[in-house]
């Protein structure tokens, strides 16, 4: 009897003890304060950088103030692809990216950055959320190290010009100015188009030059570079819908506990909405800033440029499948 009772006292002694160290290892987890990296490549003036600004606020306040996000704006930590690649090892925490980008690793999300795929961002959102194959592209890049915790809207690119393109008639032989990417290359290509790639510090003279006829950015870029003192068009070709994934490593939201994890998450939605409520705001305002500057706004019937473009897509199903071109048409309302 003596010896049960010395049993007991030892069982409730433990059970003591491990109360008073907190309970469950969750708990315990939920004591440690996090201080999380974030990267990307926008600086410190952009919609991006009040947006990140935002999520690091709400984090905070979240977590009950036990995650602490650092932002690193302008590739402070290297160039876009260096840090998607140093999320998925786990030696940055987090970053902002395209989900068309990630096709450098999962090849079959390239279609993402196509011209013409998307009628716009909500039709984006509804393949990557509502259909199969969206919930398996999140499920994939998870298992190769990114955990998506929300999507945000980031600029549609639309063109410049010397000249008025109402019609894809008015594209043939126009040099336009193209980073040095597939997809822009491209639209330049199969809209008739001579495609010219050059460094972006350039793209102001050669307008302003006429070394090249037109050049295709997001409104926020044609503002911020002021495109429209050397163009006299601009027209709404809206031909490449960007997003900007929020993305943390998934060696690193493992590490966090149950309510940091749903901390982050939170965070990183509220910050995408702000994200995209920005955005579209500031491309209408614009719009009419550009309008105001003396630029002539044109709106030209997207699908002659659509079908210019599907070459493309046939290339794109004979590489990778028809699955990713049956779910954009399955989210298309």
């Amino acid at each position: 009897m003596k010896k049960l009772i010395a049993v007991l006292l030892v069982v409730a002694t433990c059970m003591l003890a491990l109360a008073g160290c907190g309970g469950s290892g969750s708990a315990a987890k939920a004591e440690q304060n996090v201080t999380l990296k974030l990267g990307f490549q926008a600086n410190s003036s952009s919609n991006e950088y009040k947006a990140a600004e935002l999520m690091a606020e709400k984090a905070k306040e979240y977590s009950n103030g036990t995650i602490t996000i650092e932002i690193y704006p302008g590739a402070q930590l290297g160039d876009d692809r260096a840090m998607i690649d140093q999320v998925a090892a786990g030696a940055l925490d987090m970053v902002f990216a395209e989900t068309g980008r990630m096709g450098l690793w999962e090849p079959e999300l390239e279609i993402f950055g196509y011209p013409f795929a998307f009628d716009d961002f909500d039709h984006m959102m509804r393949t990557l959320n509502d259909t199969e194959y969206g919930q398996s592209i999140y499920a994939n890049l998870e298992a190769r190290g990114w955990k998506v915790l929300a999507d945000a809207y980031n600029g549609t690119r639309q063109t410049t010009s010397n000249k008025k393109i109402e019609s894809i008639d008015d594209m043939k032989g126009m040099k336009l100015r193209v980073p040095n990417a597939d997809a822009n290359l491209a639209f330049a290509k199969y809209s008739g188009a001579a495609a010219t790639p050059m460094a972006f510090s350039e793209v102001y003279l050669a307008l302003k030059t006429n070394a090249v006829d037109g050049q295709e950015n997001p409104l926020s870029t044609i503002d911020a570079q002021k495109f429209y003192e050397v163009q006299d068009y601009c027209a709404l070709t809206g031909h490449i819908i960007n997003d900007n994934n929020y993305i943390i490593s998934k060696i690193v939201y493992d590490k966090l506990s149950a309510a940091q994890q749903e901390a982050i998450t939170k965070a990183a939605q509220d910050a995408a909405a702000f994200h995209t409520e920005t955005f579209e705001n500031d491309e209408q305002a614009l719009i009419e800033k550009f309008e105001q500057e003396g630029m002539t706004i044109t709106t030209p019937d997207k699908a002659p440029f659509r079908e210019a473009c599907a070459p493309m897509y046939d290339e794109y199903v004979a590489k990778y499948g028809d699955a990713a071109v049956k779910a954009i048409e399955e989210a298309r309302q």
